[in-house]
């Protein structure tokens, strides 16, 4: 069952950009495509934990922006050579608002 939540409004994040929001479970962060989909992803990269957030959107991928890994965010999974994943939540565009499954995070792996 999912327990979805208000967590941001739509213009908070930039197209192409990221935001990223605090929660009791850890940083997650919010990014938006040029076509305007949203995905959550943890903040941390697994490599090196590198701030997701801070990286560059394109398409639906983001490059991590300390040693240029790339994820898929639809997955979290990385392209390419390198190998890791980092964990996705669900998300939905409501309005003009960004609601976060709040069940998915509490479930969130630890790490």
């Amino acid at each position: 069952m999912s327990n979805f939540i208000d967590i941001a409004a739509l213009a908070d994040i930039p197209r192409q950009g990221a935001r990223l929001v605090k929660t009791a479970q850890g940083c997650v962060a919010l990014f938006r495509t040029a076509d305007d989909q949203v995905f959550a992803l943890d903040d941390r990269c697994p490599h090196k934990g590198g701030p997701l957030s801070e990286g560059i959107v394109h398409g639906a991928s983001v490059t991590c922006p300390l040693h240029g890994w790339v994820f898929d965010m639809t997955t979290g999974q990385a392209q390419g050579a390198d190998e890791g994943q980092v964990q996705t939540f669900a998300v939905r565009v409501e309005g003009e608002r960004v609601l976060l499954d709040a069940t998915s995070l509490t479930q969130r792996s630890a790490a």
